[in-house]
């Protein structure tokens, strides 16, 4: 347990460098080109008037999923580099713990997004967490990834119709 305390501490107390936000950006870019392929192409994702509420929007998306999910997934979850040899399984858990928590929203407390059904939702959700956990692996940082998890949720539910999709 000491160990989590410790992680959890040590990802929120470390902020990345001049290099490792520009790692942060090129991650981002790589990211939101992928999802926007996947997205637009399969009608996941469509250009749509601002939905109304952004500043709310903005708080609450920063709260919860932002930091709500990275906290657990990516936060205590994934071990630092000198904590593991093979990061890239605890990357891989992480991810996929991820991903199967989406379905489980629906499924359990969340009956109105069936948007996490989706096959395509998942793939871009498995992409923006495979995102985030390299940002975090790689700065020892839990910010750029709240930053990176947030910053495509607001985009998706003020521009591309997540909001409606939601219900």
């Amino acid at each position: 347990m000491r160990r989590f305390g410790r992680r959890l501490a040590s990802v929120l107390a470390t902020l990345p460098d001049a290099v490792g936000w520009r790692w942060c950006a090129l991650v981002a870019v790589v990211c939101g080109a992928a999802m926007a392929a996947i997205g637009f192409s399969t009608g996941l994702y469509r250009l749509t008037e601002t939905a109304p509420g952004l500043p709310l929007r903005l708080l609450t998306v920063w709260i919860v999923p932002a930091l709500g999910e990275e906290l657990p997934f990516r936060g205590l979850l994934l071990p630092g580099r000198d904590e593991t040899r093979r990061p890239w399984l605890w990357v891989a858990v992480s991810t996929a713990l991820y991903v199967a928590w989406h379905p489980f929203e629906t499924l359990t407390f969340l009956p109105h997004a069936t948007m996490f059904l989706r096959w395509d939702f998942l793939l871009c959700t498995a992409i923006l967490g495979l995102s985030c956990a390299l940002v975090r692996l790689r700065t020892g940082s839990l910010w750029p990834a709240v930053l990176l998890h947030g910053g495509f949720v607001v985009v998706w539910q003020t521009w591309l119709g997540g909001v409606s999709a939601l219900g």
